[in-house]
């Protein structure tokens, strides 16, 4: 069974008078927690799309870009995403949803606010709202400082990328200490891995493009270290 046929089911719930984010409760555990995280992901990026006040047809076609949904599920994933744009709940309890499911995978969590950032992209500004919004989904994963910012300025053209900030070492750190780093948040990251835990695609396609971040980060630190 698909995760979209389960979503149809869970959602079903739905014409029974139960809101979204009580359905999301009684999907927190295994082996249904993929669903409720793809569902809670959809809700965010809904939430995040009108963060500035306005649904750009840039911020839907950029939220498929990042969520891949496939043509037969498009409907499906619509209607979570038009149920999350109305609901009155606040994007934070979807993000509370997240982080207690995957509290102990930071990766799963790191990944989503990225997804996050590049909607909040699509229309080639970067909303103070929308920098509020990501910056509390962040705080909720207990991601702050350092690792919020080298996220942000992988994503934002007026914050040029740190690769320091992106590994999480900074200029002090011996190269073989960077390395070990390095390797250890690639082995974290691989989407392989995550795909051996039965993580839903969702969260593969955003760990691709950071294990990418990664290995930019570490070849510019290691190639500043080279003997000239």
């Amino acid at each position: 069974m698909s995760v979209w046929t389960r979503i149809s089911d869970a959602m079903s719930a739905l014409t029974k008078g139960e809101s979204l984010t009580t359905v999301l409760d009684k999907l927190r555990t295994k082996p249904e927690r993929s669903v409720a995280f793809t569902i809670a992901v959809i809700a965010l990026g809904a939430k995040m799309a009108k963060a500035d006040g306005l649904v750009t047809k840039d911020e839907v076609a950029a939220f498929r870009q990042v969520f891949h949904i496939a043509k037969r599920d498009e409907a499906q994933a619509a209607r979570v995403f038009n149920l999350a744009r109305q609901d009155v709940a606040g994007y934070e309890v979807y993000a509370a949803t997240v982080a207690a499911m995957f509290k102990d995978e930071m990766p799963v969590m790191e990944n989503l606010v990225e997804g996050l950032f590049h909607i909040a992209m699509a229309d080639g500004q970067y909303h103070p709202a929308e920098n509020d919004f990501v910056h509390t989904v962040a705080q909720t994963f207990e991601i702050e400082g350092a690792a919020f910012r080298s996220m942000r300025t992988r994503f934002v053209p007026d914050a040029p990328p740190d690769a320091f900030d992106v590994l999480g070492v900074t200029p002090d750190t011996p190269l073989e200490e960077v390395r070990k780093i390095w390797r250890q948040k690639i082995r974290e990251t691989h989407p392989d891995i995550l795909m051996s835990k039965g993580l839903p695609e969702e969260a593969i396609t955003m760990a691709t493009k950071k294990m990418i971040a990664i290995n930019q980060a570490w070849e510019e630190i290691y190639d500043a270290h080279e003997p000239a």
